[in-house]
């Protein structure tokens, strides 16, 4: 496959790999309050969907395209929305400030300082 038959979608495109709908499946068994949030597809990336857990944990993964997503999320019974009007919920992004800390802590630790 040549590099622009990739960018405009190639083989393969719209379908969401049973991979990916496995993990989005998974995680969502093992987290409590998870909500979707579907991101548009660009002329880099599939459409794709990411799961966000009440204390911020996400997870992102391609899907087969807004309908797609809606249908997944419909069949885990849980809420869905588009990331590009109500953005991405406080909590997600305090997660990973929490996360860039400890990291940066066990860094520190790791070279003595």
């Amino acid at each position: 496959m040549g590099l622009f038959s990739r960018v405009r979608g190639g083989r393969g495109a719209g379908r969401t790999r049973s991979g990916d709908e496995d993990h989005l499946r998974a995680w969502t068994v093992t987290h409590e309050g998870v909500e979707a949030f579907v991101e548009p597809r660009t002329a880099v990336t599939e459409t794709t969907m990411i799961l966000v857990a009440t204390d911020g944990e996400w997870t992102r993964r391609r899907v087969s395209g807004p309908e797609g997503a809606r249908k997944l999320a419909r069949s885990l019974k849980i809420p869905i929305y588009d990331a590009q009007i109500v953005g991405y919920p406080k909590r997600m992004r305090d997660h990973d400030a929490r996360q860039r800390i400890l990291r940066d802590r066990e860094r520190r630790r790791d070279l003595g300082a």
